[in-house]
C-alpha cells in the first residue's frame, strides 16, 4: 500500500507499518516488520484478550470483585473502577467516572494472577501469544504498558481480533462496544472527552474530537495507542486493522502525522474494494 510509505516522512528514528484485512490476508506493510518496539500502552489489549480468555475459561467472572471496594473485573478492564492514572488510589466511587488507569490493569493482573495461581505474564504468554505464534512478544513487567512486540507479531493479533479464534466471537463483540456509556473522562494527550468511551480494555472512537484515528475512521473503530509512539486500530466498517510502532514517545508529531496517515489508508482500501 503506497500510504504506509507515509511514515518515511515520520520524525523517528524507526518505524514499520502493516495494514491487515478482515480475513486476515496483509493488504500492504512497510518498514522493519521484524523490529522489537516497546509498546506502551498498546500493551492493554493484549492483557484485555488475556483477561477475557480467563473469564471464558471460568478462572474469573466479570462481575467478580476486583480492584477498589465496589470494583469488579469488568469496571477495571472499562477504566472505571474510580483508581487513579498510576497508583493504587481511589480517586471516585467506581462506574461514575472513565478515570484512564495504568494502575486499574496492573490490580487486573495482579487479580487474574491470584485467580490462576499463574504469574500475568506467563498467563498471556499461554493464552494469547503462543497460541497465535506471537514468538517476539512478551511482558516483561506491568501489564498496563510494558509490553514489547514486533509489526509482524501485531498483524496475528489484529487479524485476530477481526475473526477470533481463541475468544467466541460473541465475547469480543461485547469488548469492542461501548462499557458503561456517557461517561466523561480525559483521553491521554487529546484533552476531556464528553463521553469517554471505552470497551473492555480497548478504546472506543465514536465520536471523539481530537482524536489519534482519522476524520474518516467509522465510530465502530476500536483499538488503542501507546506513550511510545504506537497504534492499533481495527476499523469494522472498513474490514481492516492498522498497526504502526515507532521507537519516539508520543508527543505534537504523533498528532500531526497519525490521523493522516489513517485517513490515506482507508481511502486506499476504499479503492481497492
Amino acid at each position: 500500500m503506497q500510504s504506509l510509505r507515509m511514515i518515511e516522512n515520520w520524525p523517528v528514528p524507526t518505524a514499520a507499518a502493516a495494514v491487515v484485512r478482515a480475513d486476515g490476508s496483509v493488504a500492504g506493510s512497510y518498514g522493519p516488520l521484524e523490529h522489537r518496539f516497546p509498546l506502551a500502552s498498546v500493551t492493554k489489549p493484549l492483557a484485555a484478550y488475556a483477561a477475557l480468555l480467563a473469564v471464558e475459561e471460568g478462572a474469573v467472572e466479570l462481575d467478580e470483585p476486583a480492584g477498589p471496594e465496589g470494583s469488579t473485573v469488568r469496571h477495571l478492564l472499562a477504566h472505571t473502577s474510580g483508581l487513579a492514572f498510576d497508583e493504587q488510589r481511589a480517586m471516585a466511587a467506581p462506574g461514575t467516572r472513565r478515570i484512564y488507569s495504568n494502575a486499574g490493569f496492573e490490580a487486573l493482573g495482579d487479580h487474574i494472577t491470584k485467580a490462576t495461581d499463574i504469574p500475568f505474564a506467563q498467563y498471556l504468554h499461554e493464552a494469547v501469544l503462543a497460541p497465535l505464534g506471537m514468538t517476539a512478544t512478551e511482558l516483561p513487567g506491568s501489564p498496563a504498558k510494558d509490553g514489547v512486540s514486533t509489526v509482524a507479531d501485531l498483524i496475528r493479533f489484529a487479524a485476530e481480533l477481526q475473526a477470533p479464534r481463541l475468544l467466541a466471537p460473541q465475547t469480543l463483540a461485547a469488548a469492542t462496544q461501548v462499557v458503561f456509556p456517557g461517561l466523561a473522562g480525559v483521553l491521554p494527550g487529546y484533552g476531556h472527552q464528553k463521553p469517554n468511551d471505552w470497551g473492555l480494555g480497548f478504546e472506543i472512537r465514536d465520536g471523539k474530537s481530537p482524536h489519534w484515528t482519522g476524520a474518516s475512521s467509522s465510530p465502530r473503530t476500536f483499538g488503542h495507542f501507546g506513550q511510545s509512539g504506537t497504534f492499533l486500530w481495527v476499523d469494522p466498517d472498513a474490514g481492516a486493522a492498522c498497526v504502526a510502532l515507532a521507537d519516539r514517545a508520543f508527543g505534537p508529531w504523533a498528532i500531526e502525522v497519525w490521523p493522516p496517515l489513517t485517513d490515506a489508508v482507508l481511502a486506499e482500501l476504499a479503492e481497492t474494494v
